[in-house]
């Protein structure tokens, strides 16, 4: 057979690997404990849940190709204009949309050296050159975004909170970040994590798009709103990009379940209040607990904590391993330059109660003399 060449650099992209979820039962709970993903902890909205399930007699039906009655409702939601919203198959898509639409060969996409790997992967699938900024203390650094901006950078994009340390910049930072910018390079702001912060000096970046031609803000239904299978994402977009955006992206890009789903959640504020107090009450807890172990937990602003197995004897992927016979599923991180830390979601209570004691019978059966920690 003719082999058939792809166009350079795609064979240079490794594919993206997902959290696991599939799993032994863990014997406490009867069922896998799944960690790996940052889903939502109290799955999907009650609303959501009752909207998809009412669309099923009419799956026959294209859905709306502008997500029209969803974007109104996150504009009347949010304060902004409903022309200027993108919905996509996730913030994924978008992420892909916008670095095809502005970024090719010749160009560069700048990002923070352990930040969501699908800005790197895209940048090369569109035949851009991603350029990793290193971090300070696992925080992006302002100033060093900064000076890895050149003549070739097209776009810089900015997850905060972030995928996966869990660090976050203030309001401050993030001005300052796009007031050093050439008016030329759009600043994405990745707020997946955004309705878990409640801290006064964090913005979601909605407030400076709303004012710039050159900012911005991707948001996401797949976290504090639990449908992650459903893939809802959606973006706020300076007007001229919008319109680019909607030029490249499939003409039924977001399906009709999705939508309904997404819509109904955005109205069950009850729900999203809830989430957000039990993430409130359960990250910190499983932070404490997991420190107590002799682990090092980095702080975080999202609904996951990363776990640093460094100096402690304990190889990460050995324990991820180790955890994953027990029925536990927590994510690698050697892909994102972090192959001594694992991240762990924020589940249910049982969930955390049980991953913590796990946690911890895996740290005394490394403190024995002779003893290792073994998986697989």
């Amino acid at each position: 057979m003719t082999l058939i060449e792809p166009r350079p650099g795609i064979l240079d992209i490794a594919p993206y690997v997902g959290g696991e979820s599939r799993a032994v039962a863990n014997p406490r709970l009867g069922r896998p404990i799944r960690l790996a993903s940052n889903e939502g902890a109290l799955g999907p909205a009650p609303a959501a849940m009752a909207a998809y399930e009412a669309l099923a007699g009419e799956i026959h039906r294209y859905p709306d190709g502008g997500s029209t009655a969803l974007s109104e409702a996150l504009a009347r939601l949010h304060g902004l204009d409903p022309a200027r919203i993108v919905c996509g198959a996730g913030s994924d898509e978008l992420i892909s949309l916008v670095i095809r639409a502005y970024a090719g060969p010749g160009d560069e996409v700048v990002h923070s050296a352990h930040a969501f790997l699908m800005y790197k992967l895209n940048a090369m699938a569109a035949g851009a050159t991603p350029v990793a900024v290193p971090d300070r203390d696992l925080r992006a650094d302002v100033d060093a975004m900064l000076a890895a901006v050149g003549d070739r950078t097209r776009l810089v994009f900015l997850a905060n909170p972030d995928n996966p340390t869990g660090s976050w910049l203030p309001r401050a930072e993030i001005e300052r970040l796009h007031a050093g910018l050439p008016s030329r390079v759009l600043l994405v702001l990745d707020s997946a994590y955004a309705e878990y912060v409640d801290r006064p000096d964090h913005t979601d970046g909605l407030d400076l798009a709303e004012g710039e031609d050159n900012v911005c803000v991707l948001r996401t239904f797949s976290k504090i709103y639990g449908l992650s299978g459903l893939r809802v994402g959606w973006g706020y977009f300076p007007s001229p990009v919008a319109g680019v955006l909607h030029r490249i992206r499939s003409p039924f890009n977001v399906n009709a379940a999705a939508q309904a789903a997404a819509l109904a959640a955005l109205g069950d504020t009850d729900f999203v209040a809830a989430s957000r107090a039990h993430n409130d009450a359960w990250l910190p807890w499983t932070a404490a607990r997991i420190a107590e172990t002799g682990l090092t937990v980095h702080p975080s602003a999202g609904n996951f904590v990363l776990v640093d197995f460094s100096g402690t004897g304990v190889d990460a992927e050995a324990a991820r391993l180790a955890l994953r016979d027990r029925g536990i599923l927590l994510r690698q991180m050697g892909a994102y330059g972090l192959p001594d830390c694992l991240r762990l979601s924020i589940g249910t209570e049982e969930e955390m109660r049980v991953t913590v004691d796990a946690a911890a019978d895996l740290m005394r059966e490394a403190a024995r003399p002779g003893e290792a920690v073994h998986g697989g």
